[in-house]
């Protein structure tokens, strides 16, 4: 683990960086001078823009932004081709390192093919089974503490209010301790390093979102440092701990630096991701509560079957699972991804060049209509059994997929089950506001959020 793997029997040395001209033979956007004024628009309504630009174009489009050139490919088959990578043409680290490199270094989005594999693996030991129903057991205990601070019946805003919660639980599941009177530093770190990912200046200057964000990072770097010695050779049942025992085929431990960036990132994906999740449920239950009667329902059947939810019985909470689907349908917690191609593709009958800069787009994927009908109506029913069948395995891709499948996939699935079981039960979601739709109401980039925060009440049944 501790020595580098190289990957340059994939990733050629002079990997070129295509140019308007090189793109030129594909449909797309047109050269502008000010790119900057271009990257504004986009960044004001992506899922708007998203729509003119495969309306105009189809589904495979040149771009142009800030960074410069690129490709957008849309739909299950370009998903599959890029996630699924089985000829190894596309770099996740090529396509994330120019958006994350001062931010999440080395994270496993990050790293590629053979390396990606061993640091995956080494880490997948703490998302097992055993460490999963110790997880469930803190959750459970965070959540009821949490909750039961939360104001019943007056209107309070539901999105800084649950990613307090989640951090809360991150620190409890993750790093096994309460924050303590670090908390406010620690939640500002967090949310200037994922700010900073989409920052229209790069470069960490006074006063700029960069700078912030390479701030929060220092600091998040040295709170992991300063543990990590005190966790190895340690046992315990958080995924700091466990990934500090961790060690490779080899059986060789992760270096501290190691450690630090993939903390950083596991803590960045678990909490922002997750917060930006239950935030988009909630706001589909307010606007749909016949859902929330439904998932009542199957907590009422619950209790009685077995008196209390257990991590065994996570699985038998189907219908909470089809309404998260559908909210990540409609609003996927990352709604892009990137990639770097490694050598000319073809797709949609057209040739890209090696060294294009690849998007494939979850927004607009879970918006064809061929796949989706009547899209932007809300409907979990789409995810029973009956109407999955058949659907091509790469027309709903929320957590990727691939060999860079989200690896907090099921701690996901587990806490927002967890969450609304204990919300509902007794009470239900009310919006204090009029919900419009998603385009309307969220901000899409880097991660979805209600514009407004999403007023609420809890109201007691």
């Amino acid at each position: 683990m501790n020595a580098p793997i190289s990957n340059q029997d994939f990733i050629p040395a002079d990997l070129p960086e295509p140019t308007f001209r090189d793109l030129a033979h594909l449909p797309g956007m047109e050269p502008v001078r000010f790119k900057l004024l271009r990257t504004l628009k986009f960044l004001a309504n992506p899922l708007g823009k998203s729509r003119e630009l495969v309306a105009q174009y189809g589904n495979i489009f040149r771009r142009q932004d800030l960074g410069g050139w690129g490709v957008s490919l849309i739909g299950p088959e370009a998903n599959e081709m890029v996630l699924f990578n089985k000829d190894k043409v596309f770099s996740s680290d090529l396509g994330w390192t120019p958006i994350l490199h001062l931010l999440f270094p080395r994270g496993l989005m990050l790293m590629d093919f053979e390396e990606h594999r061993i640091h995956r693996k080494t880490l997948s030991v703490a998302f097992k089974t055993e460490p999963m129903r110790h997880y469930f057991a803190q959750l459970d205990e965070g959540i009821t503490r949490g909750l039961a601070k939360w104001p019943r019946g007056a209107s309070f805003k539901f999105y800084p209010t649950i990613k307090a919660l989640t951090l809360d639980l991150a620190a409890t599941s993750f790093l096994g301790v309460p924050w303590g009177p670090e908390a406010q530093k620690i939640n500002k770190a967090f949310c200037d390093m994922v700010a900073a990912s989409v920052a229209v200046i790069r470069k960490p200057l006074p006063f700029t979102a960069m700078k912030r964000g390479v701030d929060g990072r220092a600091f998040m770097s040295a709170y992991f440092a300063r543990e990590i010695p005190k966790r190895r050779g340690q046992t315990g049942d958080d995924i700091f701990t466990q990934v500090c025992n961790a060690t490779n085929e080899s059986g060789e431990l992760l270096t501290d630096q190691e450690i630090i960036d993939h903390m950083n990132f596991l803590m960045m994906a678990a909490h922002d991701t997750t917060t930006s999740s239950i935030s988009s449920i909630a706001w589909c239950l307010a606007k749909h509560p016949e859902w929330q009667d439904r998932i009542r329902e199957e907590i009422a059947g619950i209790r009685a079957r077995h008196g209390a939810l257990s991590y065994e019985t996570l699985g038998e909470m189907n219908v909470t699972e089809m309404v998260f689907k559908e909210a990540m349908r409609l609003i996927p917690p990352v709604p892009s991804m990137p990639r770097r191609a490694l050598r000319d593709f073809t797709f949609g009958n057209h040739v890209v060049p090696a060294g294009a800069h690849i998007g494939i787009n979850q927004m607009m994927t879970h918006r064809l209509p061929e796949y989706w009908p009547n899209p932007e109506q809300y409907d979990p029913t789409r995810f029973t059994p009956e109407n999955s069948r058949g659907r091509h395995k790469y027309a709903w891709v929320p957590f990727g997929g691939g060999a860079h499948m989200c690896l907090g996939q099921h701690f996901a699935y587990m806490q927002v089950k967890m969450f609304f079981f204990a919300l509902l039960e007794g009470h239900r979601i009310v919006s204090d506001t009029p919900l419009g739709d998603v385009e309307s109401d969220f901000s899409m980039f880097p991660i979805p959020k209600p514009k407004d925060g999403l007023p609420v009440r809890i109201e007691a049944l």
